[in-house]
């Protein structure tokens, strides 16, 4: 139970990277065979998460993680400020979606503008969006689902403010994307950020944005690579077995619901509300369960969100309750899970923070039990 910080890889995705060796891959665009295979891989690699979070193929970008990817495009886009522009960013996200950020605005000069967190339900309130985000913003930054505490914002009421501006919307769809159906353009994202192992796949990154809005930032790069879009925001040499795991898993997730039809990009809306209506039948039994132990404190409480739990555990330290719970097969994970701001902003991040169970596609009712029954063992007065 801690798909929350990456998933279980099913063997058509782990056979889909073998399968790329075997045949034999080399660098793309040359005159050979292999060449021609990897240059095949990276096109249905792009297609596949094109059609997964409803972008455009040609606007996909690949990195080793999102991470270093928003610092990529974060420094492109921080050519473009200067001492009179301003970027918002939330203490709800992920460091990766703050950080970035923060620090390319410092190198710039531009302000950074925070939006708050309501505590202690966990909520990001959109209205104060109005007051945050004026003439002078160039991005506004935030997240689809929290990574701890699940929370989903009305992300498409912030970008809505942001465009109205004149303002770019960053959107970290890595926590959203494995738990609910995902279109880019219906949240109003210029950028969606998500992340492949988080659903099934390998250790890929990817930043999905319009292709002629790749074409107006100029990212640093080798003077002899390409320049075309979305290749010049792809430095060295990609991982070309691990992009054909990446096509793997999008069929994956498209194969969830046997009853889907149609194209994939169909398949994967019904199959990820499939995903969405399955979890969230697993998800409120956990919070039941957790909720009746009396030595459990729940942390959070928003009305909209994944299924993703964040507690403690009275006279216990998150990482005593985890190691407890990896002694009977129950993985979860404890910390602050680098959600920075928002630990801190619920007063938890110097004391450990608090444990993180979540749930995805191939979890049961079984796994939940089995939580539920370890944290059990952990009231006053069991041994």
């Amino acid at each position: 139970m801690d798909a929350a910080a990456g998933t279980q890889v099913p063997q058509p995705v782990i056979d889909a990277v073998s399968g790329a060796y075997v045949r034999g891959i080399g660098n793309t665009h040359g005159a050979f065979p292999a060449s021609a295979r990897s240059d095949q891989i990276v096109s249905e690699a792009r297609q596949a998460v094109a059609d997964l979070v409803g972008g455009d193929p040609g606007g996909v970008v690949f990195g080793p993680n999102m991470t270093t990817l928003t610092y990529r495009f974060a420094y492109a886009l921080a050519k473009g400020w200067g001492p009179d522009d301003e970027i918002v960013v939330s203490q709800l996200d992920h460091d990766a979606n703050v950080r970035p950020w923060v620090q390319a605005a410092a190198q710039a000069g531009a302000r950074v503008r925070w939006a708050s967190v309501e505590v202690p339900n966990g909520e990001l309130p959109a209205d104060q969006y109005d007051e945050l985000v004026n003439e002078r913003t160039r991005l506004v930054a935030v997240t689809a689902a929290s990574n701890v505490l699940g929370t989903r914002p009305d992300v498409r009421r912030i970008t809505d403010r942001a465009h109205a501006v004149g303002a770019l919307a960053y959107v970290d769809g890595v926590h959203a994307t494995p738990h609910t159906p995902i279109d880019m353009v219906e949240l109003g994202a210029d950028f969606y950020a998500t992340s492949a192992y988080k659903w099934s796949g390998p250790h890929i990154g990817t930043v999905v944005a319009r292709p002629e809005l790749l074409e107006r930032l100029s990212p640093d790069k080798l003077a002899s690579s390409p320049d075309e879009v979305p290749d010049r925001f792809e430095t060295g040499t990609a991982p070309f077995a691990d992009l054909a795991g990446v096509a793997a898993a999008v069929d994956h997730l498209a194969g969830l619901d046997p009853d889907a039809t149609g194209d994939r990009r169909r398949r994967l809306l019904t199959s990820m509300a499939a995903v969405e209506a399955h979890e969230q039948a697993e998800f409120a039994h956990l919070l039941k369960g957790l909720s009746s132990l009396p030595h459990v404190n729940l942390v959070g409480s928003p009305a909209r969100r994944t299924a993703t739990a964040y507690f403690t555990v009275a006279g216990h330290t998150p990482r005593q309750v985890a190691e407890h719970l990896a002694a009977r097969k129950v993985n979860v994970w404890d910390g602050h899970c680098y959600a920075w701001e928002l630990t801190r902003a619920l007063g938890i991040r110097d004391s450990g923070s608090a444990v993180r169970a979540g749930l995805v596609h191939y979890n049961d009712r079984s796994d939940v039990d089995r939580l539920l029954d370890g944290i059990e063992e952990l009231s006053p007065g069991r041994s």
